[in-house]
């Protein structure tokens, strides 16, 4: 995750992070990205039922009927060993996590584990009587996807009512007071919408919204020929600030983050350089701390059935199962070689990425794109839109 409102409007300084030790354990959500221990947030993906047929789904997800691998107990034992273990937070996602009638009961019980508990939603689903039921859960975060407006959305999401549903979803956890964010996947078919979606935040007093780069995952891996080209998506981040800090300036702040190309940073840092050479300085701080790219070592997921990943998008690889081996045994053990390597990919990846001078803040970016596009888990992201120049 790349922080726009935190780096580029100045939301966040170095200070705020060394205030609490950088410890993932101990830093509020805005800040965690900024840990140095790197304690796995852990996206849970705990069913692959869901209510719509999204064109990008990463995890092929099915219908509504069916039974879910991971019973509720279960699910107990495994949240009982990642709160010992330290993960801060326990993202529940799917398919559409509501399809789990047990998800209220699973995510309190994470709270009292002392975890954070957020879901992942597409919101159509979240009645008066659910957005109560989760404000009494302690949710921290309720992430609502919206891939646009709403003739776009619903051609996305591939059902009708889509867009409406979830608009009711947002007010729904408004009201209950839960915070709530929007989710928007970046691609072709859709990048026009970014304007609206800002509009959106500000008219729906929205404070969050999180904009994902498009990987070449699930069903998403159809969709590798509407993807944003180097060229547009420089367009898009540079809209992305702009947008951001027009409501910045007008007193309208929210926090906009970037995810999945961990390219934006650096980027955001060369665009500083150019309009607020001080503040650059200390956003380099800032992304030094993030680290870039952390799959394998600053989140992990668990799938449906059980089994392990360096992050919810790469599935090619499986690491374990927590039906077989506690979470917190996997994650740390060294025998396993590509997971031992994830946890400093640095000295292993290849091509542009071994010789660029923002590998630091960078960490290698995405290796499930590279795998998909090159088939070499270490090669260079495809979808890296930084120059020769701007990384020699």
């Amino acid at each position: 995750m790349i922080g726009i409102s935190k780096l580029y409007c100045g939301q966040v300084e170095a200070s705020d992070t060394l205030r609490y030790g950088r410890e993932s354990g101990k830093l509020p959500s805005h800040l965690l990205q900024f840990s140095k221990d790197k304690k796995p947030v852990i996206v849970w993906n705990m069913t692959r039922r869901c209510n719509l047929k999204c064109a990008h789904c990463y995890a092929h997800a099915t219908g509504m009927s069916g039974t879910d691998a991971i019973s509720t107990s279960q699910a107990i034992t495994m949240i009982d060993d990642l709160a010992a273990y330290g993960a801060p937070v326990m993202l529940f996602s799917g398919g559409e996590p509501l399809a789990r009638e047990d998800l209220p009961d699973l995510a309190r019980h994470a709270r009292q584990k002392g975890m954070r508990a957020v879901i992942s939603t597409n919101g159509t689903l979240i009645s008066k009587d659910k957005a109560r039921e989760l404000k009494a859960v302690g949710l921290s975060y309720v992430g609502i996807s919206l891939d646009g407006l709403e003739d776009v959305h619903d051609r996305f999401r591939r059902v009708p009512g889509a867009f409406q549903n979830a608009l009711d979803g947002i007010a729904n956890c408004q009201a209950e007071g839960l915070k709530v964010g929007l989710r928007f996947t970046i691609n072709k078919r859709n990048v026009a919408e970014i304007p609206g979606i800002f509009r959106l935040l500000k008219n729906l007093d929205v404070p969050r919204a999180c904009f994902y780069h498009l990987v070449y995952s699930g069903r998403g891996s159809d969709l590798i020929g509407e993807d944003l080209n180097h060229e547009q998506t420089r367009q898009t981040l540079d809209l992305i600030m702009d947008e951001t800090r027009a409501l910045f300036d007008a007193g309208h702040p929210k926090e906009i983050l970037t995810v999945d190309n961990h390219a934006d940073g650096p980027y955001v840092w060369m665009r500083l350089q150019r309009e607020n050479p001080e503040r650059a300085d200390e956003v380099l701080t800032l992304l030094q701390f993030n680290e870039g790219n952390s799959s394998g070592r600053g989140i992990g997921c668990i799938s449906w059935d059980g089994s392990v990943h360096a992050d919810q998008f790469w599935r090619e690889h499986v690491f374990g199962n927590v039906l077989e081996r506690p979470f917190s045994q996997i994650w740390d053990d060294q025998k396993i070689e590509l997971l031992h390597k994830l946890k400093d990919k640095k000295v292993h990846v290849r091509g542009r990425c071994a010789t660029c001078r923002h590998l630091n803040i960078c960490g290698g970016n995405f290796r499930a794109r590279a795998e998909a596009v090159h088939g070499d888990v270490w090669a260079e992201d495809p979808a890296c839109y930084l120059t020769k120049e701007e990384i020699a």
